[in-house]
């Protein structure tokens, strides 16, 4: 039995014309056919049909293979209404070409397929040619066989209700009685009614199923969204929500967490998040940027000091610790931590007491550390310039924030986002074309959630037009891009990891870099100011470009 091209009737080409024509040839000369043997054969097939449903367009074309070529009844097919138009189109046809069911469309009340679909009523037509309501739309006379073509038309009813037509014809030189044909096509027409009603059913299971999941698949993403953003968090990728889910894991208890991820990524707010998920929310949340404090002032900002301990302590000062006590301290870029104060960080975390500059005795104090960085503190210990023992203090629950480029998603929501506060804060109402959504979300943000800010709230301020289209927003991320060649230096990792410079790396930027450092006397906090840059920025690039302390002595 030839097998149905393509997934549905509708796309089958008639590759059976010329077997129906010799089905035909034959039943007209060999007419002592034993009929009861042929119409046994056929039921019994079309239980198997029938009983091993895949789709009902596969199985109603199985079906009338089987009644072409067992029975001799031709060119079955099945007239279905179109829920949108009211017309009657073609589902499933045998033995017509592509460009005839193109054809098979009729209004109800068109033609005799028109009619019975309207009355709901089986007719029977003993000769086509002498029929004027057949319109001959599908098939025309001359692709029939010569002598009478007798046809039948069955209303499909499916659940009470007509849905559709099917019709057959029947060729003369049959020897089987017409009463017999009625019958076996009732019970044809009866399963097409039951194969479509098994249609309907597996499409509201779908349906419904769908409908569920897409509800689950909403609530779950509202409750997420909004979980983030109760932390202030905006993104919606997967791996957002699973560091959200990170977060909510460790906060309850005291467990140091260490954020890692590149600069920008919004390593403060997911600290911030740890904070405000924890029973320590209601106490202070103090920040101390490691990498922003001059060293010489590291241990008063830090632990604080007496009145008189030195030169210039007018009064005496509790330090960032104390002023965390009993809830958070964010030690940010604590990379950049210097040296010799790792060591009193490490006694503070192991016996929970501070002792400030010029005091006689330590203070006991109750703090939630969360630290964060850019760097890999593994490397900085395997070039010395990290306590070991202070890494594992840290490294007790490490959290990876994706950079914005791995997380593409976040893109458009971080947009709107900003958009809204940028709006508010300059008194714009401006908007975003889908193109110029479009090109921000293909730009990949070297710099991240913060350079996402600093080019929208860019956007709103210059643009002319409440409208922002997408040459306005390419022209900004093309300054941006020139900005960024021209001061910062990305770097790439090799397959052995070895970090590699970027082709906007110049030894120009090297070398000024170096100079500043010679000038400053190797104190990093002036380099820095003189070359416009945070402390932050200028650690970053003395570790891109690999400049040693030993190229900075006089």
């Amino acid at each position: 039995m030839p097998q149905p091209i393509g997934s549905s009737c509708e796309d089958a080409v008639d590759t059976t014309n010329r077997s129906s024509a010799r089905a035909d040839l034959a039943l007209e000369v060999h007419v002592d056919v034993n009929w009861s043997l042929h119409e046994l054969f056929f039921r019994r097939e079309l239980a198997k049909v029938v009983g091993r449903y895949s789709n009902s367009a596969e199985n109603l074309r199985e079906v009338f293979h089987l009644l072409s070529e067992i029975l001799g009844l031709n060119r079955g097919r099945l007239f279905l209404a179109d829920p949108a138009t009211g017309r009657l189109t073609l589902r499933c046809a045998y033995g017509l070409t592509r460009d005839e069911m193109r054809r098979g469309v009729f209004a109800p009340g068109e033609g005799i397929t028109g009619k019975v679909f309207e009355s709901g009523q089986l007719t029977i037509v003993q000769d086509i040619d002498a029929e004027s309501r057949y319109l001959w739309r599908t098939v025309p006379r001359s692709a029939l066989p010569n002598g009478t073509t007798s046809m039948f038309f069955f209303p499909i009813q499916v659940s009470g209700h007509t849905r559709g037509v099917f019709s057959v014809n029947r060729f003369r030189g049959i020897s089987r009685s017409l009463t017999a044909d009625l019958e076996i096509l009732r019970e044809v027409a009866a399963q097409i009614g039951q194969l479509l009603r098994l249609d309907d059913l597996i499409a509201e299971r779908i349906q419904t199923r769908t409908a569920a999941l897409e509800y689950e698949n909403q609530t779950l993403k509202q409750a997420l969204d909004q979980q983030a953003r109760s932390y202030g968090v905006i993104g919606e990728s997967a791996k957002i929500r699973t560091v959200i889910r990170q977060i909510e894991q460790v906060a309850p208890s005291d467990a140091t967490v260490l954020l890692l991820g590149e600069s920008g990524t919004g390593k403060e707010l997911l600290a911030h998040a740890v904070h405000l998920a924890s029973p320590r929310r209601d106490f202070p949340f103090v920040r101390v940027n490691c990498g922003a404090v001059p060293e010489a002032l590291f241990e008063s900002e830090l632990f604080g000091h007496e009145k008189g301990s030195f030169t210039g302590a007018t009064s005496t000062r509790p330090g960032r610790i104390e002023e965390a006590n009993n809830g958070t301290l964010f030690l940010d870029e604590i990379g950049d931590l210097p040296f010799n104060m790792q060591v009193k960080l490490l006694r503070t975390l192991q016996e929970r007491t501070v002792s400030r500059i010029g005091a006689r005795r330590e203070q006991r104090v109750d703090v939630r550390i969360v630290a964060a960085t850019n760097q890999d503190l593994r490397q900085r210990v395997s070039e010395g310039k990290f306590r070991l023992d202070l890494f594992y203090r840290l490294y007790v629950v490490p959290i990876h924030l994706a950079p914005l480029r791995e997380r593409p998603e976040d893109i458009a929501s971080l947009v709107q986002y900003f958009l809204q506060e940028a709006n508010r804060r300059f008194k714009r109402n401006a908007r975003l074309s889908g193109e110029a959504l479009a090109a921000l979300i293909r730009y990949p943000w070297p710099g991240n959630v913060r350079q996402v800010q600093n080019v929208i709230d860019r956007l709103t301020l210059l643009t002319e037009l409440p409208f922002i289209d997408a040459p306005e927003v390419l022209a900004v991320l093309d300054t941006e891009g020139n900005s960024l060649a021209s001061v910062t230096a990305m770097p790439s990792v090799d397959s052995v990891g070895r970090v590699e410079l970027s082709r906007h790396v110049s030894l120009d930027q090297r070398q000024r870099i170096v100079m500043a450092l010679v000038r400053a006397g190797g104190v990093k906090s002036r380099a820095a100011q003189q070359l416009g840059l945070t402390l932050s920025q200028l650690n970053y690039r003395i570790r891109v470009l690999g400049i040693g302390m030993e190229e900075i002595r006089p």
